[in-house]
């Protein structure tokens, strides 16, 4: 199969969707792989790395979607990416499309093989594409929070963890899953007092034994999201529904009653976010402020630590990249239930049920199509 890998074009996007080992094992599959000019310059992967890999160096982005069947990137396709796509032609990225029916409709227009990371399931009904960039988007949320808390940056001038005859500060997370758990490691390690909310009950269990009574839970209702969003120092949001845009969980009202200068990041905003003041920005204007309260909500935090991110990702990644270059779509499919899972869009066609709901459109079970 004929692969290709352009530069990710989201501002301030330094990840790639393959690096050099990547495209090594590739290669020797009997692929053939186009690697658009500096697309791993981010990421501190040089052209000649993928060369010396066995790689292709195409000039521009034109050049690689034109020569390629399948396109592997790691942020959902935007206005120019588009229109740079083939009709028919596969895409294995992030999509995030339950939010954003545009895009939808544009890879429905051009009956795109649309694979997401995000919804291909593994063993338990895990999530082992998304896994990696939950958990760097739930470390890097603290430290984001607790820069923005700083006085200069706008914030209440707390330090999460405190010093000796001070309280610490207060971190509120909602959503017990990889990111809610990741962001509690990092908060308990600066000292931070930390409260989780979760729906499920064996989840909050889980979580009081593995941290051994540093953390505080409860079980996730109204008044119990409005209380820890008024004493809250720094919330995080990470919700997760697979596929579906997020539930609007801390309402305008809980906003209001917020401290004046405390963080909301609210890591759900690439499912359209869990905070309804939320509004997707970018690591070029990445806060605004809304009844004093800051919001952080970049759509692609984990590009700002790239290195770590792109191999953290393309180590799960590439084994469905090689599955599906190997057998090709519909074979690849057939075999594996869990990326079957991940097939959103084909052949014009939403096959994700929960991105049909979000959108109030019509849903074609893939097994239909196939």
């Amino acid at each position: 199969m004929r692969i290709g890998v352009p530069t990710e074009i989201k501002d301030n996007e330094y990840r790639v969707g393959m690096t050099p080992s990547g495209v090594r094992d590739l290669a020797s599959d009997g692929h053939t792989v186009f690697i658009q000019k500096g697309a791993g310059d981010g990421s501190g992967f040089a052209d000649d790395e993928y060369v010396a890999a066995g790689a292709q160096i195409l000039p521009d982005a034109d050049a690689v979607f034109n020569e390629a069947e399948m396109i592997v990137k790691v942020k959902e396709p935007i206005e120019a990416d588009l229109k740079r796509m083939k009709d028919g032609q596969l895409l294995f990225t992030y999509l995030h499309l339950a939010p954003v029916p545009d895009l939808t409709k544009s890879l429905l227009d051009k009956k795109i093989s649309g694979v997401a990371y995000e919804t291909i399931t593994g063993r338990g009904g895990s999530l082992p594409l998304l896994t990696p960039m939950s958990e760097v988007a739930g470390r890097m949320s603290v430290h984001i929070g607790a820069y923005y808390l700083q006085k200069p940056n706008g914030g209440r001038g707390i330090l999460l963890g405190g010093v000796p005859g001070t309280l610490p500060g207060d971190v509120v997370i909602i959503g017990g899953g990889i990111v809610g758990i990741n962001a509690a490691k990092m908060a308990i390690g600066l000292g931070a007092r930390v409260t989780i909310l979760d729906t499920n009950l064996d989840r909050l269990r889980y979580l009081d034994d593995i941290f051994q009574g540093r953390i505080n839970t409860l079980a996730s209702n109204k008044a119990h999201i409005a209380d820890a969003c008024a004493r809250a120092d720094l919330l995080v949001g990470g919700v997760l529904i697979p596929g579906a845009a997020a539930p609007k969980l801390v309402t305008r009202d809980m906003i209001r009653a917020m401290k004046k200068g405390s963080v909301i990041v609210d890591v759900a905003i690439d499912q359209g976010g869990c905070v309804e003041t939320a509004h997707a920005t970018t690591h070029s204007n990445p806060t605004f402020v809304v009844d004093d309260v800051i919001h952080y909500c970049v759509a692609n935090m984990p590009g700002a630590v790239p290195r770590t991110s792109t191999i953290a990702l393309t180590n799960a990644t590439l084994p469905y990249t090689r599955l599906l270059a190997n057998l090709g779509i519909e074979k690849a499919i057939r075999d594996n239930s869990g990326l079957a899972e991940g097939v959103n869009v084909y052949k014009g066609a939403i096959t994700y049920k929960a991105v049909a709901e979000s959108q109030s459109r019509d849903y074609t079970p893939l097994n239909d199509l196939l």
